[in-house]
């Protein structure tokens, strides 16, 4: 039963938060889109909906509209019903609604922090982009393999004497074989912008054929590079992914500082097993520091480190593939 039900607590909680930004009673009279019953839907809503759709075209506007109408004409009919049968009263459900209001009420504050910021200059651009050469000047797209080998710290040195002798990958991979060590792969290209900003100037001073040993919680990783090609890109290109970075990295900083005055002028008192342990006052909660505002980054966007090249986890970055 509490499974079969969970879609349509998130339909009634969406429709709460969609009620609440569609314009006063007076606006919705001349602005209807539709009738469910004796309900509106109005233009208002479909457009709080369409502005959620980043990148959608003029020309698709018209077609998308219809879409959203229809989807909210599916959500007005399953919240009818539901508060037919008293759902919308529902524990569970008022639960959802409150941390869905809190979550946007502190978003808002988090906005408001970060408009104050000021734009970096063109000098901070022109900074952020000569000190970062791998990342612009000398950009490369990287084809990287990784194994991850299953070992104890006194296998270590048994391991690394295979890869010095080993002239590639493969033949790297058939002496584990030979030794009966468990080992996994992946392999994936990536621009420089794709990886963590704290191991690129490492890859980006390997060349092709190069490899790198690190120990890991079950054993060790090998990263090789196995090939790679130049990509440059100039600094009018950079420009604009680079000061969404620092824009972003000045908001993130400010809400910090906010906070942290906000818990230093407060009284937080922590209670029953929470008090054992309870952090200090410095330290920001982590639900309201998600809560700040991204900007697409040039590098620092959250990307797997040298020991995990997962692709679901890695970022767009600057697009500039």
């Amino acid at each position: 039963m509490i499974k079969s039900r969970a879609p349509l607590l998130a339909v009634l909680a969406a429709a709460a938060l969609l009620a609440a930004c569609g314009g006063d009673k007076g606006d919705k009279a001349s602005q209807t889109a539709a009738k469910v019953n004796k309900e509106e839907i109005t233009v208002h809503q479909i457009n709080f909906v369409l502005q959620r759709q980043p990148g959608l075209k003029p020309e698709q506007a018209e077609a998308a509209s219809r879409q959203v109408l229809e989807r909210l004409i599916d959500q007005e009919l399953a919240v009818q019903k539901a508060q037919e049968q008293k759902l919308d009263r529902d524990p569970r459900v008022v639960q959802q609604i409150e941390a869905a209001k809190r979550e946007i009420i502190a978003r808002a504050y988090v906005d408001r922090v970060g408009e104050t910021v000021s734009k970096p200059t063109n000098e901070e651009i022109a900074k952020y982009y000569a000190e970062k050469p791998a990342l612009f000047k000398d950009r490369r797209i990287y084809s990287l393999q990784e194994l991850q080998i299953e070992a104890k710290p006194d296998q270590f040195e048994a391991i690394r004497a295979k890869l010095s002798a080993a002239k590639t990958v493969n033949e790297f991979a058939e002496a584990l074989k030979a030794a009966d060590f468990r080992f996994s792969g992946n392999q994936a290209v990536r621009a420089a912008e794709q990886l963590p900003l704290a191991s690129l100037d490492a890859i980006a001073k390997m060349k092709d054929g190069d490899s790198v040993i690190s120990p890991n919680p079950n054993g060790l990783t090998v990263l090789f590079l196995v090939g790679s090609r130049s990509q440059p890109v100039d600094e009018a290109r950079a420009r604009p992914a680079i000061e969404a970075f620092l824009l972003n990295q000045r908001k993130a900083e400010a809400v910090q500082k906010d906070l942290k005055a906000l818990r230093d002028s407060s009284k937080i008192e922590y209670v029953g097993k929470f008090a054992e342990a309870a952090p200090g006052a410095a330290s920001a909660p982590a639900a309201i520091e998600s809560t700040a505002p991204s900007a697409p980054a040039p590098a620092a966007a959250p990307a797997p480190a040298a020991s995990g090249l997962d692709p679901a986890s890695i970022s767009k970055g600057m697009g500039l593939k």
